[in-house]
């Protein structure tokens, strides 16, 4: 004859089956869930080192002066600067994407102004598609001045660029000169810049006094 189970023994068996399967779980999943804190953990404490901290102050014990002046670093007094530019870059199988282009001219001097005389705009051909100052335009020390051309002006080109002409009444630290490319509207944005290049110098004109006659001959008084 087979035994029969009774209901009681039943929910007492499958109390304990279910059980041994909790504890089953538990020992396999620990060294799992051990494991997944320890890389956060590591993480977490890598994340801690980049952190932005601030710098510490100096005492006044642990500073030094030095007297003295800074001596203007390869001082001019006017440059013509060229700076590449793209109104668009090709992309795929020679597709254009079109950029906005920000020329931006910082003064470094920290204490003169400089003159910009002309700022012109060439096409890919090298041809002048437009000059954007009818006047000189005065930069002051330290100042910035921006000029724009537009995503939808493509009318430089892939081989766009400018021609930066400045001046200053006295000799003054090279100023930066670059352009910045950039486009958002896409779902993957770019944005990239160049640099000026200094193709010409300014050389001051030397002012030349008039020379005073010098007689070589000199009068012997009779005596």
């Amino acid at each position: 004859m087979s035994k029969q189970f009774k209901p009681e023994d039943v929910d007492s068996f499958m109390k304990r089956f279910v059980l041994l399967i909790v504890v089953l779980i538990i020992i396999l999943l620990s060294p799992l869930a051990f494991y997944a804190w320890y890389l956060d953990n590591r993480m977490q404490n890598f994340q801690d080192t980049l952190r932005f901290r601030p710098t510490d102050e100096m005492t006044a014990s642990e500073m030094v002066t030095v007297k003295g002046h800074y001596n203007i670093s390869n001082p001019v007094s006017g440059q013509l600067v060229y700076v590449p530019a793209y109104s668009h870059v090709y992309h795929n199988s020679g597709d254009p994407h079109l950029v906005t282009i920000t020329l931006s001219i910082r003064n470094t001097s920290i204490d003169s102004p400089i003159i910009v005389n002309s700022v012109r705009y060439f096409d890919t051909a090298g041809k002048v598609v437009k000059s954007f100052f009818a006047d000189p335009l005065s930069i002051p020390a330290l100042g910035t001045k921006e000029i724009l051309v537009e995503r939808e002006d493509t009318s430089g080109g892939s081989g766009a660029n400018f021609l930066v002409e400045w001046v200053a009444n006295q000799t003054v630290s090279q100023p930066v000169i670059e352009a910045v490319m950039i486009d958002t509207s896409s779902q993957q944005g770019i944005s990239f810049a160049r640099g000026g290049t200094i193709i010409g110098e300014l050389i001051p004109e030397q002012a030349t006094s008039a020379e005073t006659p010098i007689s070589t001959e000199s009068e012997n008084e009779s005596e």
